[in-house]
């Protein structure tokens, strides 16, 4: 009895081969030497038992492992035998596991009746993406020719069924065991000709066009929203339904307002007697000017939160918060009286210091001595 050959010699591949290596060796014999490809050949038929036992066996971890120890006999003698059985195993399963279906699954059909999508950005102002507004816009676009109604026939004509696919858009190639379909070269995949083409389109069906368009932009929207209008893109072919057309939105900034979310932001300056002293002054809001009270000792920097006085959310009743950052005011040129005024208060302020000067000077003495 002859002996086995060596599994990785079968599949021409090194013991220190990975996985893929070995997977991509086995899937180009057993192509080449499948009993499919060779009919009535048994030398081939042989040659491919020995290849799909082979690996079988290296395929699998544990049985490579003890393959790699005992060889063919495997643990206690037991063998790898079994793996020589391909029954069922069509060439087909080759050609799906190796080519990943690039040809294409079994579906009928490959017309495509819809046109393409489009895309048009849009810049809006600060206050008609807060409150919402309706704006026009010209899309140029390909258009269905109206004296066809997309047929690409002349008037009072119909397209005939194309001869070459029988209607269906598709043609299948045969080489040798593989079929491939592709889209019919004479009519491009409508499945139709046009033997009597339209003046206007020239046969095509459509038209170049600008579209007016009325944009209906809601309430909250920010930078980057995507608006959709179902069937105001492209054309589709011979008379089909139309693309859909993205319009893609862009803010402007405000020169006050900060927006981040729902919420907006803004800071306003305010004088050391106000802070000091309290004071009600006026602040803008997206509703107009409101009263914001500054309580007395109010430091720099402090926020005041305006609820519901910022941005409606989008698809929602909920309105964000304005939050207020009041920023004292240091003047840069003073009067006579107004320096002489504040050095009477600078000396005040020495003779009895504020909690966090007192805190700052006795930790100043409190290192440095």
């Amino acid at each position: 009895m002859a002996s086995k050959r060596d599994y990785y010699e079968i599949l021409g591949v090194s013991r220190e081969s990975a996985p893929d290596d070995l997977k991509k060796a086995f899937r180009q014999l057993a192509l080449q030497y499948h009993p499919d490809r060779n009919p009535g050949d048994k030398s081939a038929e042989e040659r491919f038992k020995e290849i799909n036992e082979a690996y079988s066996v290296l395929s699998d971890q544990e049985k490579r492992q003890q393959y790699d120890r005992f060889g063919h006999a495997g643990p206690a003698g037991q063998g790898f035998g079994g793996f020589g059985d391909f029954s069922g195993f069509g060439v087909e399963d080759v050609i799906n596991d190796f080519f990943g279906g690039i040809f294409g699954g079994g579906g009928g059909g490959g017309r495509s009746r819809r046109g393409a999508d489009l895309r048009y950005n849009l810049t809006v102002t600060f206050e008609e993406a807060v409150f919402g507004a309706g704006k026009e816009i010209v899309v140029p676009r390909t258009g269905t020719c109206r004296d066809c109604s997309g047929t690409g026939a002349r008037k009072g004509t119909r397209p005939e069924r194309c001869g070459a696919c029988d209607g269906r858009g598709q043609v299948t190639m045969q080489q040798g065991f593989f079929a491939i379909r592709r889209t019919c070269g004479r009519c491009g995949g409508t499945g139709q000709v046009v033997k009597e083409p339209c003046g206007s389109c020239a046969g095509t069906g459509h038209v170049r066009e600008s579209r007016t368009l009325n944009v209906k932009i809601p309430p909250g929207v920010d930078s980057g929203v995507r608006l959709k209008l179902r069937g105001e893109g492209e054309a589709g072919p011979a008379g089909g339904a139309g693309g859909d057309l993205y319009v893609v939105l862009t803010v402007k900034e405000h020169p006050f307002f900060v927006r981040e979310g729902a919420d907006l932001f803004c800071e306003v300056p305010i004088t050391f007697p106000q802070a000091a002293l309290g004071a009600t002054i006026e602040v803008p809001t997206l509703s107009g000017k409101k009263n914001l009270s500054i309580p007395p000792g109010t430091p720099s920097g402090h926020d005041f939160v305006m609820r519901g006085e910022g941005v409606a959310a989008l698809n929602s009743g909920r309105r964000g918060n304005l939050v207020i950052r009041v920023l004292i005011e240091v003047p840069r040129k003073l009067t006579k009286r107004q320096k002489e005024v504040l050095a009477e208060y600078q000396e005040l302020s020495e003779e009895s210091p504020g909690p966090i000067s007192r805190s700052f000077f006795e930790k100043v003495k409190e290192i440095f001595g």
